[in-house]
């Protein structure tokens, strides 16, 4: 919650504190912006009342997320711009069939559409398959956590043979969204998973951004091992605030001997 200081006004306090969460001075936002370090300073200040294209200009430049955005016109005044339908809306029917496309066409490789909160919205054969043997049953009843499922000792976690290591590489990942977002669930999440046995908030790998990048999931799945690498994808030009915030995390073998294990696991 923003506490108006006297003075200020609603959207400038907000804009000035995602500009300093973004580690962003006036003046380096004022030139990234093209906009004059003087009114950007008014609009912090509530001198000034910014236009609802500058609100969006500024948001976009602080890579605002969009369901941020919707609340940051509220705060200046201006209806929100950002549609917000649940999944299962008759509208989003060509996104959902888009969806089920992707996650197909990935298989026989394990794939999975979550929400902001990490809350599984869709997955492949493969991917279900995979949870179905190896996770308890408590953990598959709606919703089902993603990032809970991977790390919870009744999940996949006692099957990573690298647990330290790859959750620590999860952990940095999901720090650094809940920071961006600023989003109390998030936080809470992260907490939760780093309460987890044997998993690790940090590792000399989460400082090596190679490994960032190529930390492979290594899983023993009946007495055979799986080195796996995901891959994110976002809709980076949607204009729907559930759109916006889902991501697909697509697995892909790191090896010759994985790809044929799942090639056979997905084999009626």
């Amino acid at each position: 919650m923003v506490t108006t200081r006297p003075g200020g006004s609603p959207v400038g306090d907000l804009l000035r504190e995602w500009r300093q969460r973004r580690h962003r001075s006036q003046l380096d936002l004022a030139l990234d912006a093209e906009v004059s370090a003087r009114h950007l300073s008014f609009v912090e200040t509530g001198r000034s009342k910014p236009s609802r294209e500058l609100v969006l200009h500024l948001a976009d430049h602080l890579d605002v997320p969009l369901r941020e955005r919707n609340g940051l016109l509220l705060a200046a005044g201006y209806a929100p711009v950002y549609g917000q339908r649940a999944i299962d809306d008759d509208a989003m029917a060509p996104v959902r069939e888009a969806l089920d496309k992707v996650l197909a066409g990935h298989e026989p490789y394990p794939a999975l559409v979550v929400d902001r909160h990490w809350d599984i919205v869709a997955a492949n054969g493969s991917a279900l398959a995979l949870m179905g043997g190896l996770v308890a049953p408590e953990l598959q009843a709606p919703p089902i956590n993603a990032l809970r499922v991977l790390l919870h000792p009744d999940g996949l976690a006692p099957h990573i043979t690298n647990l330290a290591d790859y959750s620590a590489h999860v952990l940095h990942r999901l720090r650094h969204q809940a920071t961006l977002a600023q989003d109390p669930a998030l936080l809470d999440l992260y907490q939760e998973l780093e309460a987890y046995p044997g998993v690790a908030a940090t590792s000399p790998a989460v400082h090596d951004l190679a490994a960032l990048v190529f930390t492979t999931l290594q899983l023993r799945v009946e007495g055979q091992d799986l080195a796996l690498f995901s891959t994110l994808t976002t809709f980076g030009t949607a204009l729907d605030v559930t759109l916006a915030e889902l991501l697909i995390e697509s697995f892909y073998p790191a090896d010759e001997a994985t790809s044929a294990v799942l090639r056979s696991l997905s084999t009626p």
